[in-house]
């Protein structure tokens, strides 16, 4: 039985900001999202915690739009970050921004 998966086109993907909820999420269709969990554990420090993509969607790039959002939320508010979730780290050190570097703590 073949499994109908929905494509995602990496030019359409649209990350929104939930503030309220502390999270980044990509809606890929009606019912499957991925997110990207962070907490203020300071006035201008976060933690951005955890990367989750559904297994059908993993592979395709999907992550890296949330961890991009994520880094430019921190670079834009000023803000410090701890960089808990695995995928982040080899985001950032993928795409090696000096704007980045600025705002995580080591």
């Amino acid at each position: 039985m073949a499994q109908a998966t929905q494509v995602v086109d990496n030019s359409q993907i649209q990350v929104e900001h939930d503030k309220k909820r502390r999270q980044f999420v990509i809606r890929l269709n009606s019912h499957d999202r991925a997110v990207l969990l962070y907490e203020y554990v300071g006035k201008k420090t976060v933690d951005l915690q955890h990367t989750e993509v559904p297994d059908a969607y993993r592979g395709r790039g999907i992550a890296k739009h949330l961890a991009k959002a994520a880094m430019d939320f921190v670079v834009e508010e000023d803000l410090k970050a701890h960089l808990t979730c695995w995928y982040i780290q080899k985001y950032v050190k993928e795409n090696p921004q000096p704007q980045y570097f600025e705002h995580i703590y080591q």
